[in-house]
């Protein structure tokens, strides 16, 4: 029977999605970036400096627009993205896609609620958000999933990284709420 509970453990444990460790943390300064982003499928420069005059930013990292977990979680940052708004804050996703298939899923998966953006190697780097290599196969300059609340001083107020899409949506409403209180 216990070699059972150890394989069932085992399996159990392997399931789990994986941490994907963020080297930014809470009081760090957020790299400054701009880039093209895609909002209702139409493309802008988006500029990290200009979004956070108007009040926090939810910057969230997905590795592939269209993918399954990527899809869950634009649809839940869709249907949360009014009640950031009335917090004050933009919500901005970014993945390694290029514009034209951002701008299908801001429409699609993103329904036309915020933007996302082209996350470039240097943002992928100054955010330290690269997907290990070889825990998707074939994949490669991609990023993880790793979600940011940025106060509108720059700093970094929240950290959630992990593959799993459970809480990051919940918490950086809840860190936003927070920041709120704050002020």
């Amino acid at each position: 029977m216990r070699p059972l509970l150890h394989v069932l453990s085992l399996i159990a444990a392997l399931a789990l999605p994986a941490a994907a460790p963020a080297a930014l943390k809470v009081g760090a300064k957020a790299p400054s970036f701009d880039t093209r982003a895609s909002l209702a499928g139409k493309d802008f420069d988006f500029s990290l400096a200009k979004a956070l005059k108007k009040g926090p930013v939810v910057l969230y990292f997905f590795p592939a627009a269209f993918t399954k977990g990527c899809t869950v979680e634009a649809h839940e940052f869709a249907e949360a993205t009014d009640d950031f708004a009335r917090l004050g804050a933009t919500v901005v996703g970014m993945a390694a896609d290029p514009i034209e298939k951002l701008n299908q899923f801001s429409v699609q998966e993103c329904r036309n609620k915020f933007a996302v953006g082209v996350a470039t190697p240097a943002m992928i780097k100054g955010y330290d958000v690269a997907l290990e290599a070889g825990l998707i196969p074939n994949v490669t300059g991609r990023t993880n999933r790793t979600s940011y609340v940025i106060a509108p001083d720059g700093r970094i107020v929240f950290v959630h990284s992990e593959l799993g899409v459970a809480g990051h949506v919940s918490g950086t409403m809840n860190a936003v709420k927070a920041l709120k209180a704050k002020r």
